[in-house]
């Protein structure tokens, strides 16, 4: 009876051995297809120097083309400029006769935030007098004012409109 013991045990070690085995080979096998089917590594992503920054037309095809007929200026923009405090509107005349009104001194512009309902207007310094040019425009020139943000309500990426007279510069972006 011990015989048969030990003989069993004998028999039953090179089973386990070869279960164990198997086992190992199988689950190995099937750890080299999974790697096998992983994705790819990722790409790496293009130098910083070669990204471009997306940047919408800042008008629909007609209204680039009202400011110039109309009011003989192109290039407007709308930027927020040191640290928000004030908020500058740039602009490039191409006809003289036609922009006279945004450099009247007597008209008194502003800068129209509807969302935040605001209204911006140009502040006038004892030594330096109103942040805008009022000078006689010439073609190919560009100008500029600069609106008081004092609580900084208007910030990057509003939609805000630029009224000089009868001049209207409806919903330009701050940038």
């Amino acid at each position: 009876m011990i015989r048969t013991k030990l003989s069993m045990q004998r028999r039953t070690r090179p089973r386990a051995a070869a279960i164990f085995l198997a086992g190992m080979l199988l689950g190995s096998f099937f750890v080299s297809c999974l790697q096998a089917q992983s994705p790819a590594p990722a790409a790496k992503p293009a130098k910083a120097a070669t990204l471009k920054h997306y940047r919408p037309d800042r008008f629909a095809g007609r209204a680039g083309r009202y400011y110039t007929l109309i009011w003989g200026v192109d290039s407007l923009s709308v930027k927020a400029v040191e640290a928000g405090e004030l908020i500058r509107f740039s602009y490039q005349v191409l006809d003289p006769e036609k922009a006279k009104v945004l450099n009247d001194r007597k008209v008194e512009p502003s800068l129209i935030a509807p969302d935040e309902h605001v209204r911006l207007v140009i502040p006038s310094l004892e030594k330096v007098g109103q942040l805008r040019q009022s000078n006689t425009p010439e073609a190919g020139k560009s100008y500029w004012m600069a609106f008081s943000n004092p609580r900084l309500t208007v910030k990057r990426g509003d939609r805000v409109n630029v009224v000089i007279g009868s001049f209207h510069a409806d919903g330009l972006i701050v940038e």
